[in-house]
């Protein structure tokens, strides 16, 4: 063997020489043919095939692939195979395949998948695939693939079902995991009939077929474009729900399972429950999906096996998706896809696997902290304590500690856990984090710091320090986001919780916020965060929460050195006393020829969600008046009582109810005691005229008094 190898190095050593000297083309298509019968017999080692290179370069093969006439008596397409073996050959070097050379053959590639031809060009597409796949694997490469149309003509090559289909489903499958994104941006149409495809041999399937597509499916179901905007897409969703129920409602091994639960979680991620019909078939779908994601976590995760775990956290994953979809359904009230009956079960259910969740959390290692897993857990365990107060109470007290000790170590780390591969079931996008575990974790500590016990422990633990640190984070990530009339950003979710949870601890714990140096922080950052955040309309939100926090948290730090009469909490104040005036407005009564009081258009879109911190706000600023001397002519500057005034003066007192007249006499009260000025406003503006109209009796006698 070895002198024959020798033999053909020596064969090949001439042939390249030949190459090099010929005088005209006859003589080198001839020492080119065994120079490629050489390299299709695979019996050249990597130093060869570069020397190959080195001798004939890039212009032989490009002058091959351009020939259209081919030798005497031999096929049409001659010349190009021989240059796309050659092609072929280079590309087996990294190097090489990424050379620009290379790369601007892109197109012929593709066209070679997609024209028509004979038989006997087989090893012409194998080559084409080589060469594809080596380019794939280069940097630029998959970028160059898909603006270059290499999506399109794999998809054809692909549906074609002609020599090297399978190949062209590989390749689709490298380049949708790398560049998802680009390639449906691009080649949406093409993609779409692929998958197609795919769904209908997926519904029609009566094999193992059935679960090896279940494999392959997922990297054809795109989070952008929906599919549910889409005709075509609605039907391959269609398809695609027969078939699973057809499947989950079988008796299944657990390698038939799985796969299926992980395309269930896949579509679900992409298309909530919008795939999933609306009726009787479609809830009892929904159900039995939930119910085996949660069976699969308790056998999963009630009696971990280290090695059991390790190989199934992938499905495990996709469980938590899909019990993350069974809250949201449970919850439910408009146009409910489950019953009511279905939804009791269901919680009860889904009680069970997480008590399995916290049980796998509690044995959880300092050193299996990075584990993205651990992450996934903890996600899916949140999304529960955001909505589920009620139960596992004692079990959710006894992990309180390591959840704020691992979100606090991810925080801190700024943890690279987020660079690990994880399953595609759970998105990051959007946090200010790489892992950021705190955002899943705030509405159900929001919950929690509401109660004695659970609150008590997080404070043991350090969390409002941490939420401190946190929200001035979140708020820098915030400022660096374009704003738009875009939907709530995550950012700006977490900042609102976080206002809620430190509300809480205003209310229960006024004593922390006293003496804890972090809430000086937090105070100085909101004395600045609100004049920039009220002019910014699409933010009226997170202003809200803003503005009442700071006001409450001023009553309690009003002796502290940051709103001492600085101009940063006048700016404050002036921005806060701009939030509470403007909410209010007058309009015409339609069965009147009257005015009524009306909450401003402004307002109007977020009221429900702003209406209580209004409330709360108008108090908090009632009784910081008294506290800080210089805010009454900070009032006066803004004219908000000749404002309130004429509002007052003009509606139908029927109009304004008793909470919102309690509101304005609680500050009216506090502003006619604190300033000579305000209670001569409010005289000079019948005052005591519409606080009697109003049945406003402590305002009555407070102007009433000499």
């Amino acid at each position: 063997m070895a002198s024959g190898s020798a033999a053909g190095h020596s064969t090949l050593k001439r042939c390249l020489g030949v190459l090099r000297d010929a005088k005209n083309d006859s003589e080198q298509f001839a020492a080119l043919l065994l120079v490629t019968k050489a390299v299709k017999a695979g019996e050249l080692d990597a130093k060869t095939r570069r020397q190959i290179f080195d001798a004939i370069g890039f212009t032989f093969p490009n002058r091959l692939l351009t020939s259209r006439q081919p030798p005497a008596g031999c096929p049409e397409d001659t010349f190009r195979a021989l240059g796309l073996t050659l092609l072929a050959c280079f590309c087996t070097d990294p190097e090489l395949a990424g050379h620009s050379q290379i790369l601007n053959k892109i197109p012929t590639f593709n066209d070679i998948l997609v024209s028509p031809r004979n038989p006997d060009s087989t090893s012409m597409v194998d080559d084409v695939y080589q060469c594809l796949s080596a380019v794939m694997a280069t940097t630029r490469g998959p970028r160059e693939l898909v603006t270059k149309g290499t999506v399109s003509a794999l998809c054809q090559a692909y549906l074609n079902g002609s020599y090297g289909s399978d190949r062209a489903l590989t390749l689709l499958l490298g380049l949708l995991a790398v560049a998802e994104a680009r390639c449906w941006q691009r080649d949406a149409p093409h993609l779409l009939a692929v998958l197609s495809k795919l769904s209908d041999d997926f519904l029609k399937a009566e094999d193992m077929t059935k679960f090896e597509l279940c494999e392959v499916l997922p990297h054809f179901i795109p989070l952008s474009p929906p599919l549910t905007q889409d005709s075509q897409g609605c039907e391959c969703l269609h398809r695609l729900y027969k078939g699973l129920a057809n499947v989950l409602g079988s008796k299944l091994s657990q390698s038939q399972r799985d796969p299926a639960l992980k395309l269930a979680a896949c579509l679900v991620q992409a298309c909530g429950s919008e795939w999933i019909p609306a009726g009787s078939a479609g809830s009892k779908f929904l159900a039995l999906l939930v119910n085996l994601a949660c069976v699969e976590v308790r056998l999963t995760l009630e009696e971990p096996d280290p090695l059991e775990v390790e190989g199934k956290k992938e499905v495990v994953t996709a469980c938590y998706v899909l019990i993350e979809t069974g809250i949201q359904e449970c919850l439910r009230e408009e146009k409910p896809l489950l019953e009511e009956v279905q939804k009791m079960q269901l919680m009860r259910i889904m009680e069970e696997a997480f008590g399995a969740v916290m049980f796998y959390l509690r044995q959880v290692k300092q050193e299996e902290l990075q584990d993205p897993f651990i992450f996934a857990s903890v996600r899916i365990l949140g999304a529960w304590m955001a909505e589920e107060t009620s139960s596992l109470k004692q079990e959710i007290c006894e992990l309180l500690p390591f959840l704020v000790g691992y979100a606090k170590k991810l925080f801190k780390e700024g943890s690279p856990a987020g660079s690990l591969p994880q399953p595609e079931l759970v998105s990051t996008e959007g946090s200010g984090l790489p892992r950021d575990a705190l955002r899943f974790l705030l509405p159900g500590f929001c919950h929690l710091t509401a109660e004695d016990r659970p609150r008590d422990i997080l404070i043991s633990e350090g969390a409002p320090a941490l939420l401190c640190e946190y929200f001035l984070h979140q708020w820098e990530v915030l400022m660096a986001e374009p704003t738009s009339p875009t939907p709530l950003t995550s950012t700006e979710m977490s900042l609102q919780t976080a206002c809620g949870i430190f509300l809480n601890l205003v209310v229960t714990a006024p004593d922390l916020i006293r003496r804890d140096k972090t809430f000086s922080s937090l105070m100085e950052l909101l004395l600045k965060a609100l004049p920039l955040l009220l002019p910014q309309k699409d933010r009226l939100v997170l202003a809200a929460n803003v503005a009442t926090l700071g006001l409450m948290m001023a009553r309690i730090l009003a002796s502290s050195a940051v709103l001492r009469d600085t101009q940063s909490a006048k700016d404050f104040f002036g921005a806060a006393i701009l939030f509470l005036s403007q909410a209010h407005t007058s309009q015409a009564d339609p069965g009147s020829e009257g005015l009524v009081v009306a909450v401003s258009p402004a307002y109007m879109d977020t009221w429900a969600d702003i209406q209580e911190l209004w409330f709360l706000g108008m108090q908090a600023l009632a009784g910081s008046i008294p506290l800080f001397p210089w805010l009454p002519q900070t009032i006066l500057q803004t004219r908000w009582l000749e404002n309130l005034s004429e509002l007052l003066t003009h509606v139908s007192p029927a109009s304004v109810d008793f909470e919102l007249i309690s509101a304005f006499q609680g500050v009216l009260v506090e502003l006619a005691r604190a300033s000579r000025p305000c209670r001569d406003i409010i005289l000079s503006h019948q005052g005591g005229e519409w606080a009697n109209l109003y049945g406003m009796a402590a305002l009555e006698q407070c102007l009433s008094e000499q």
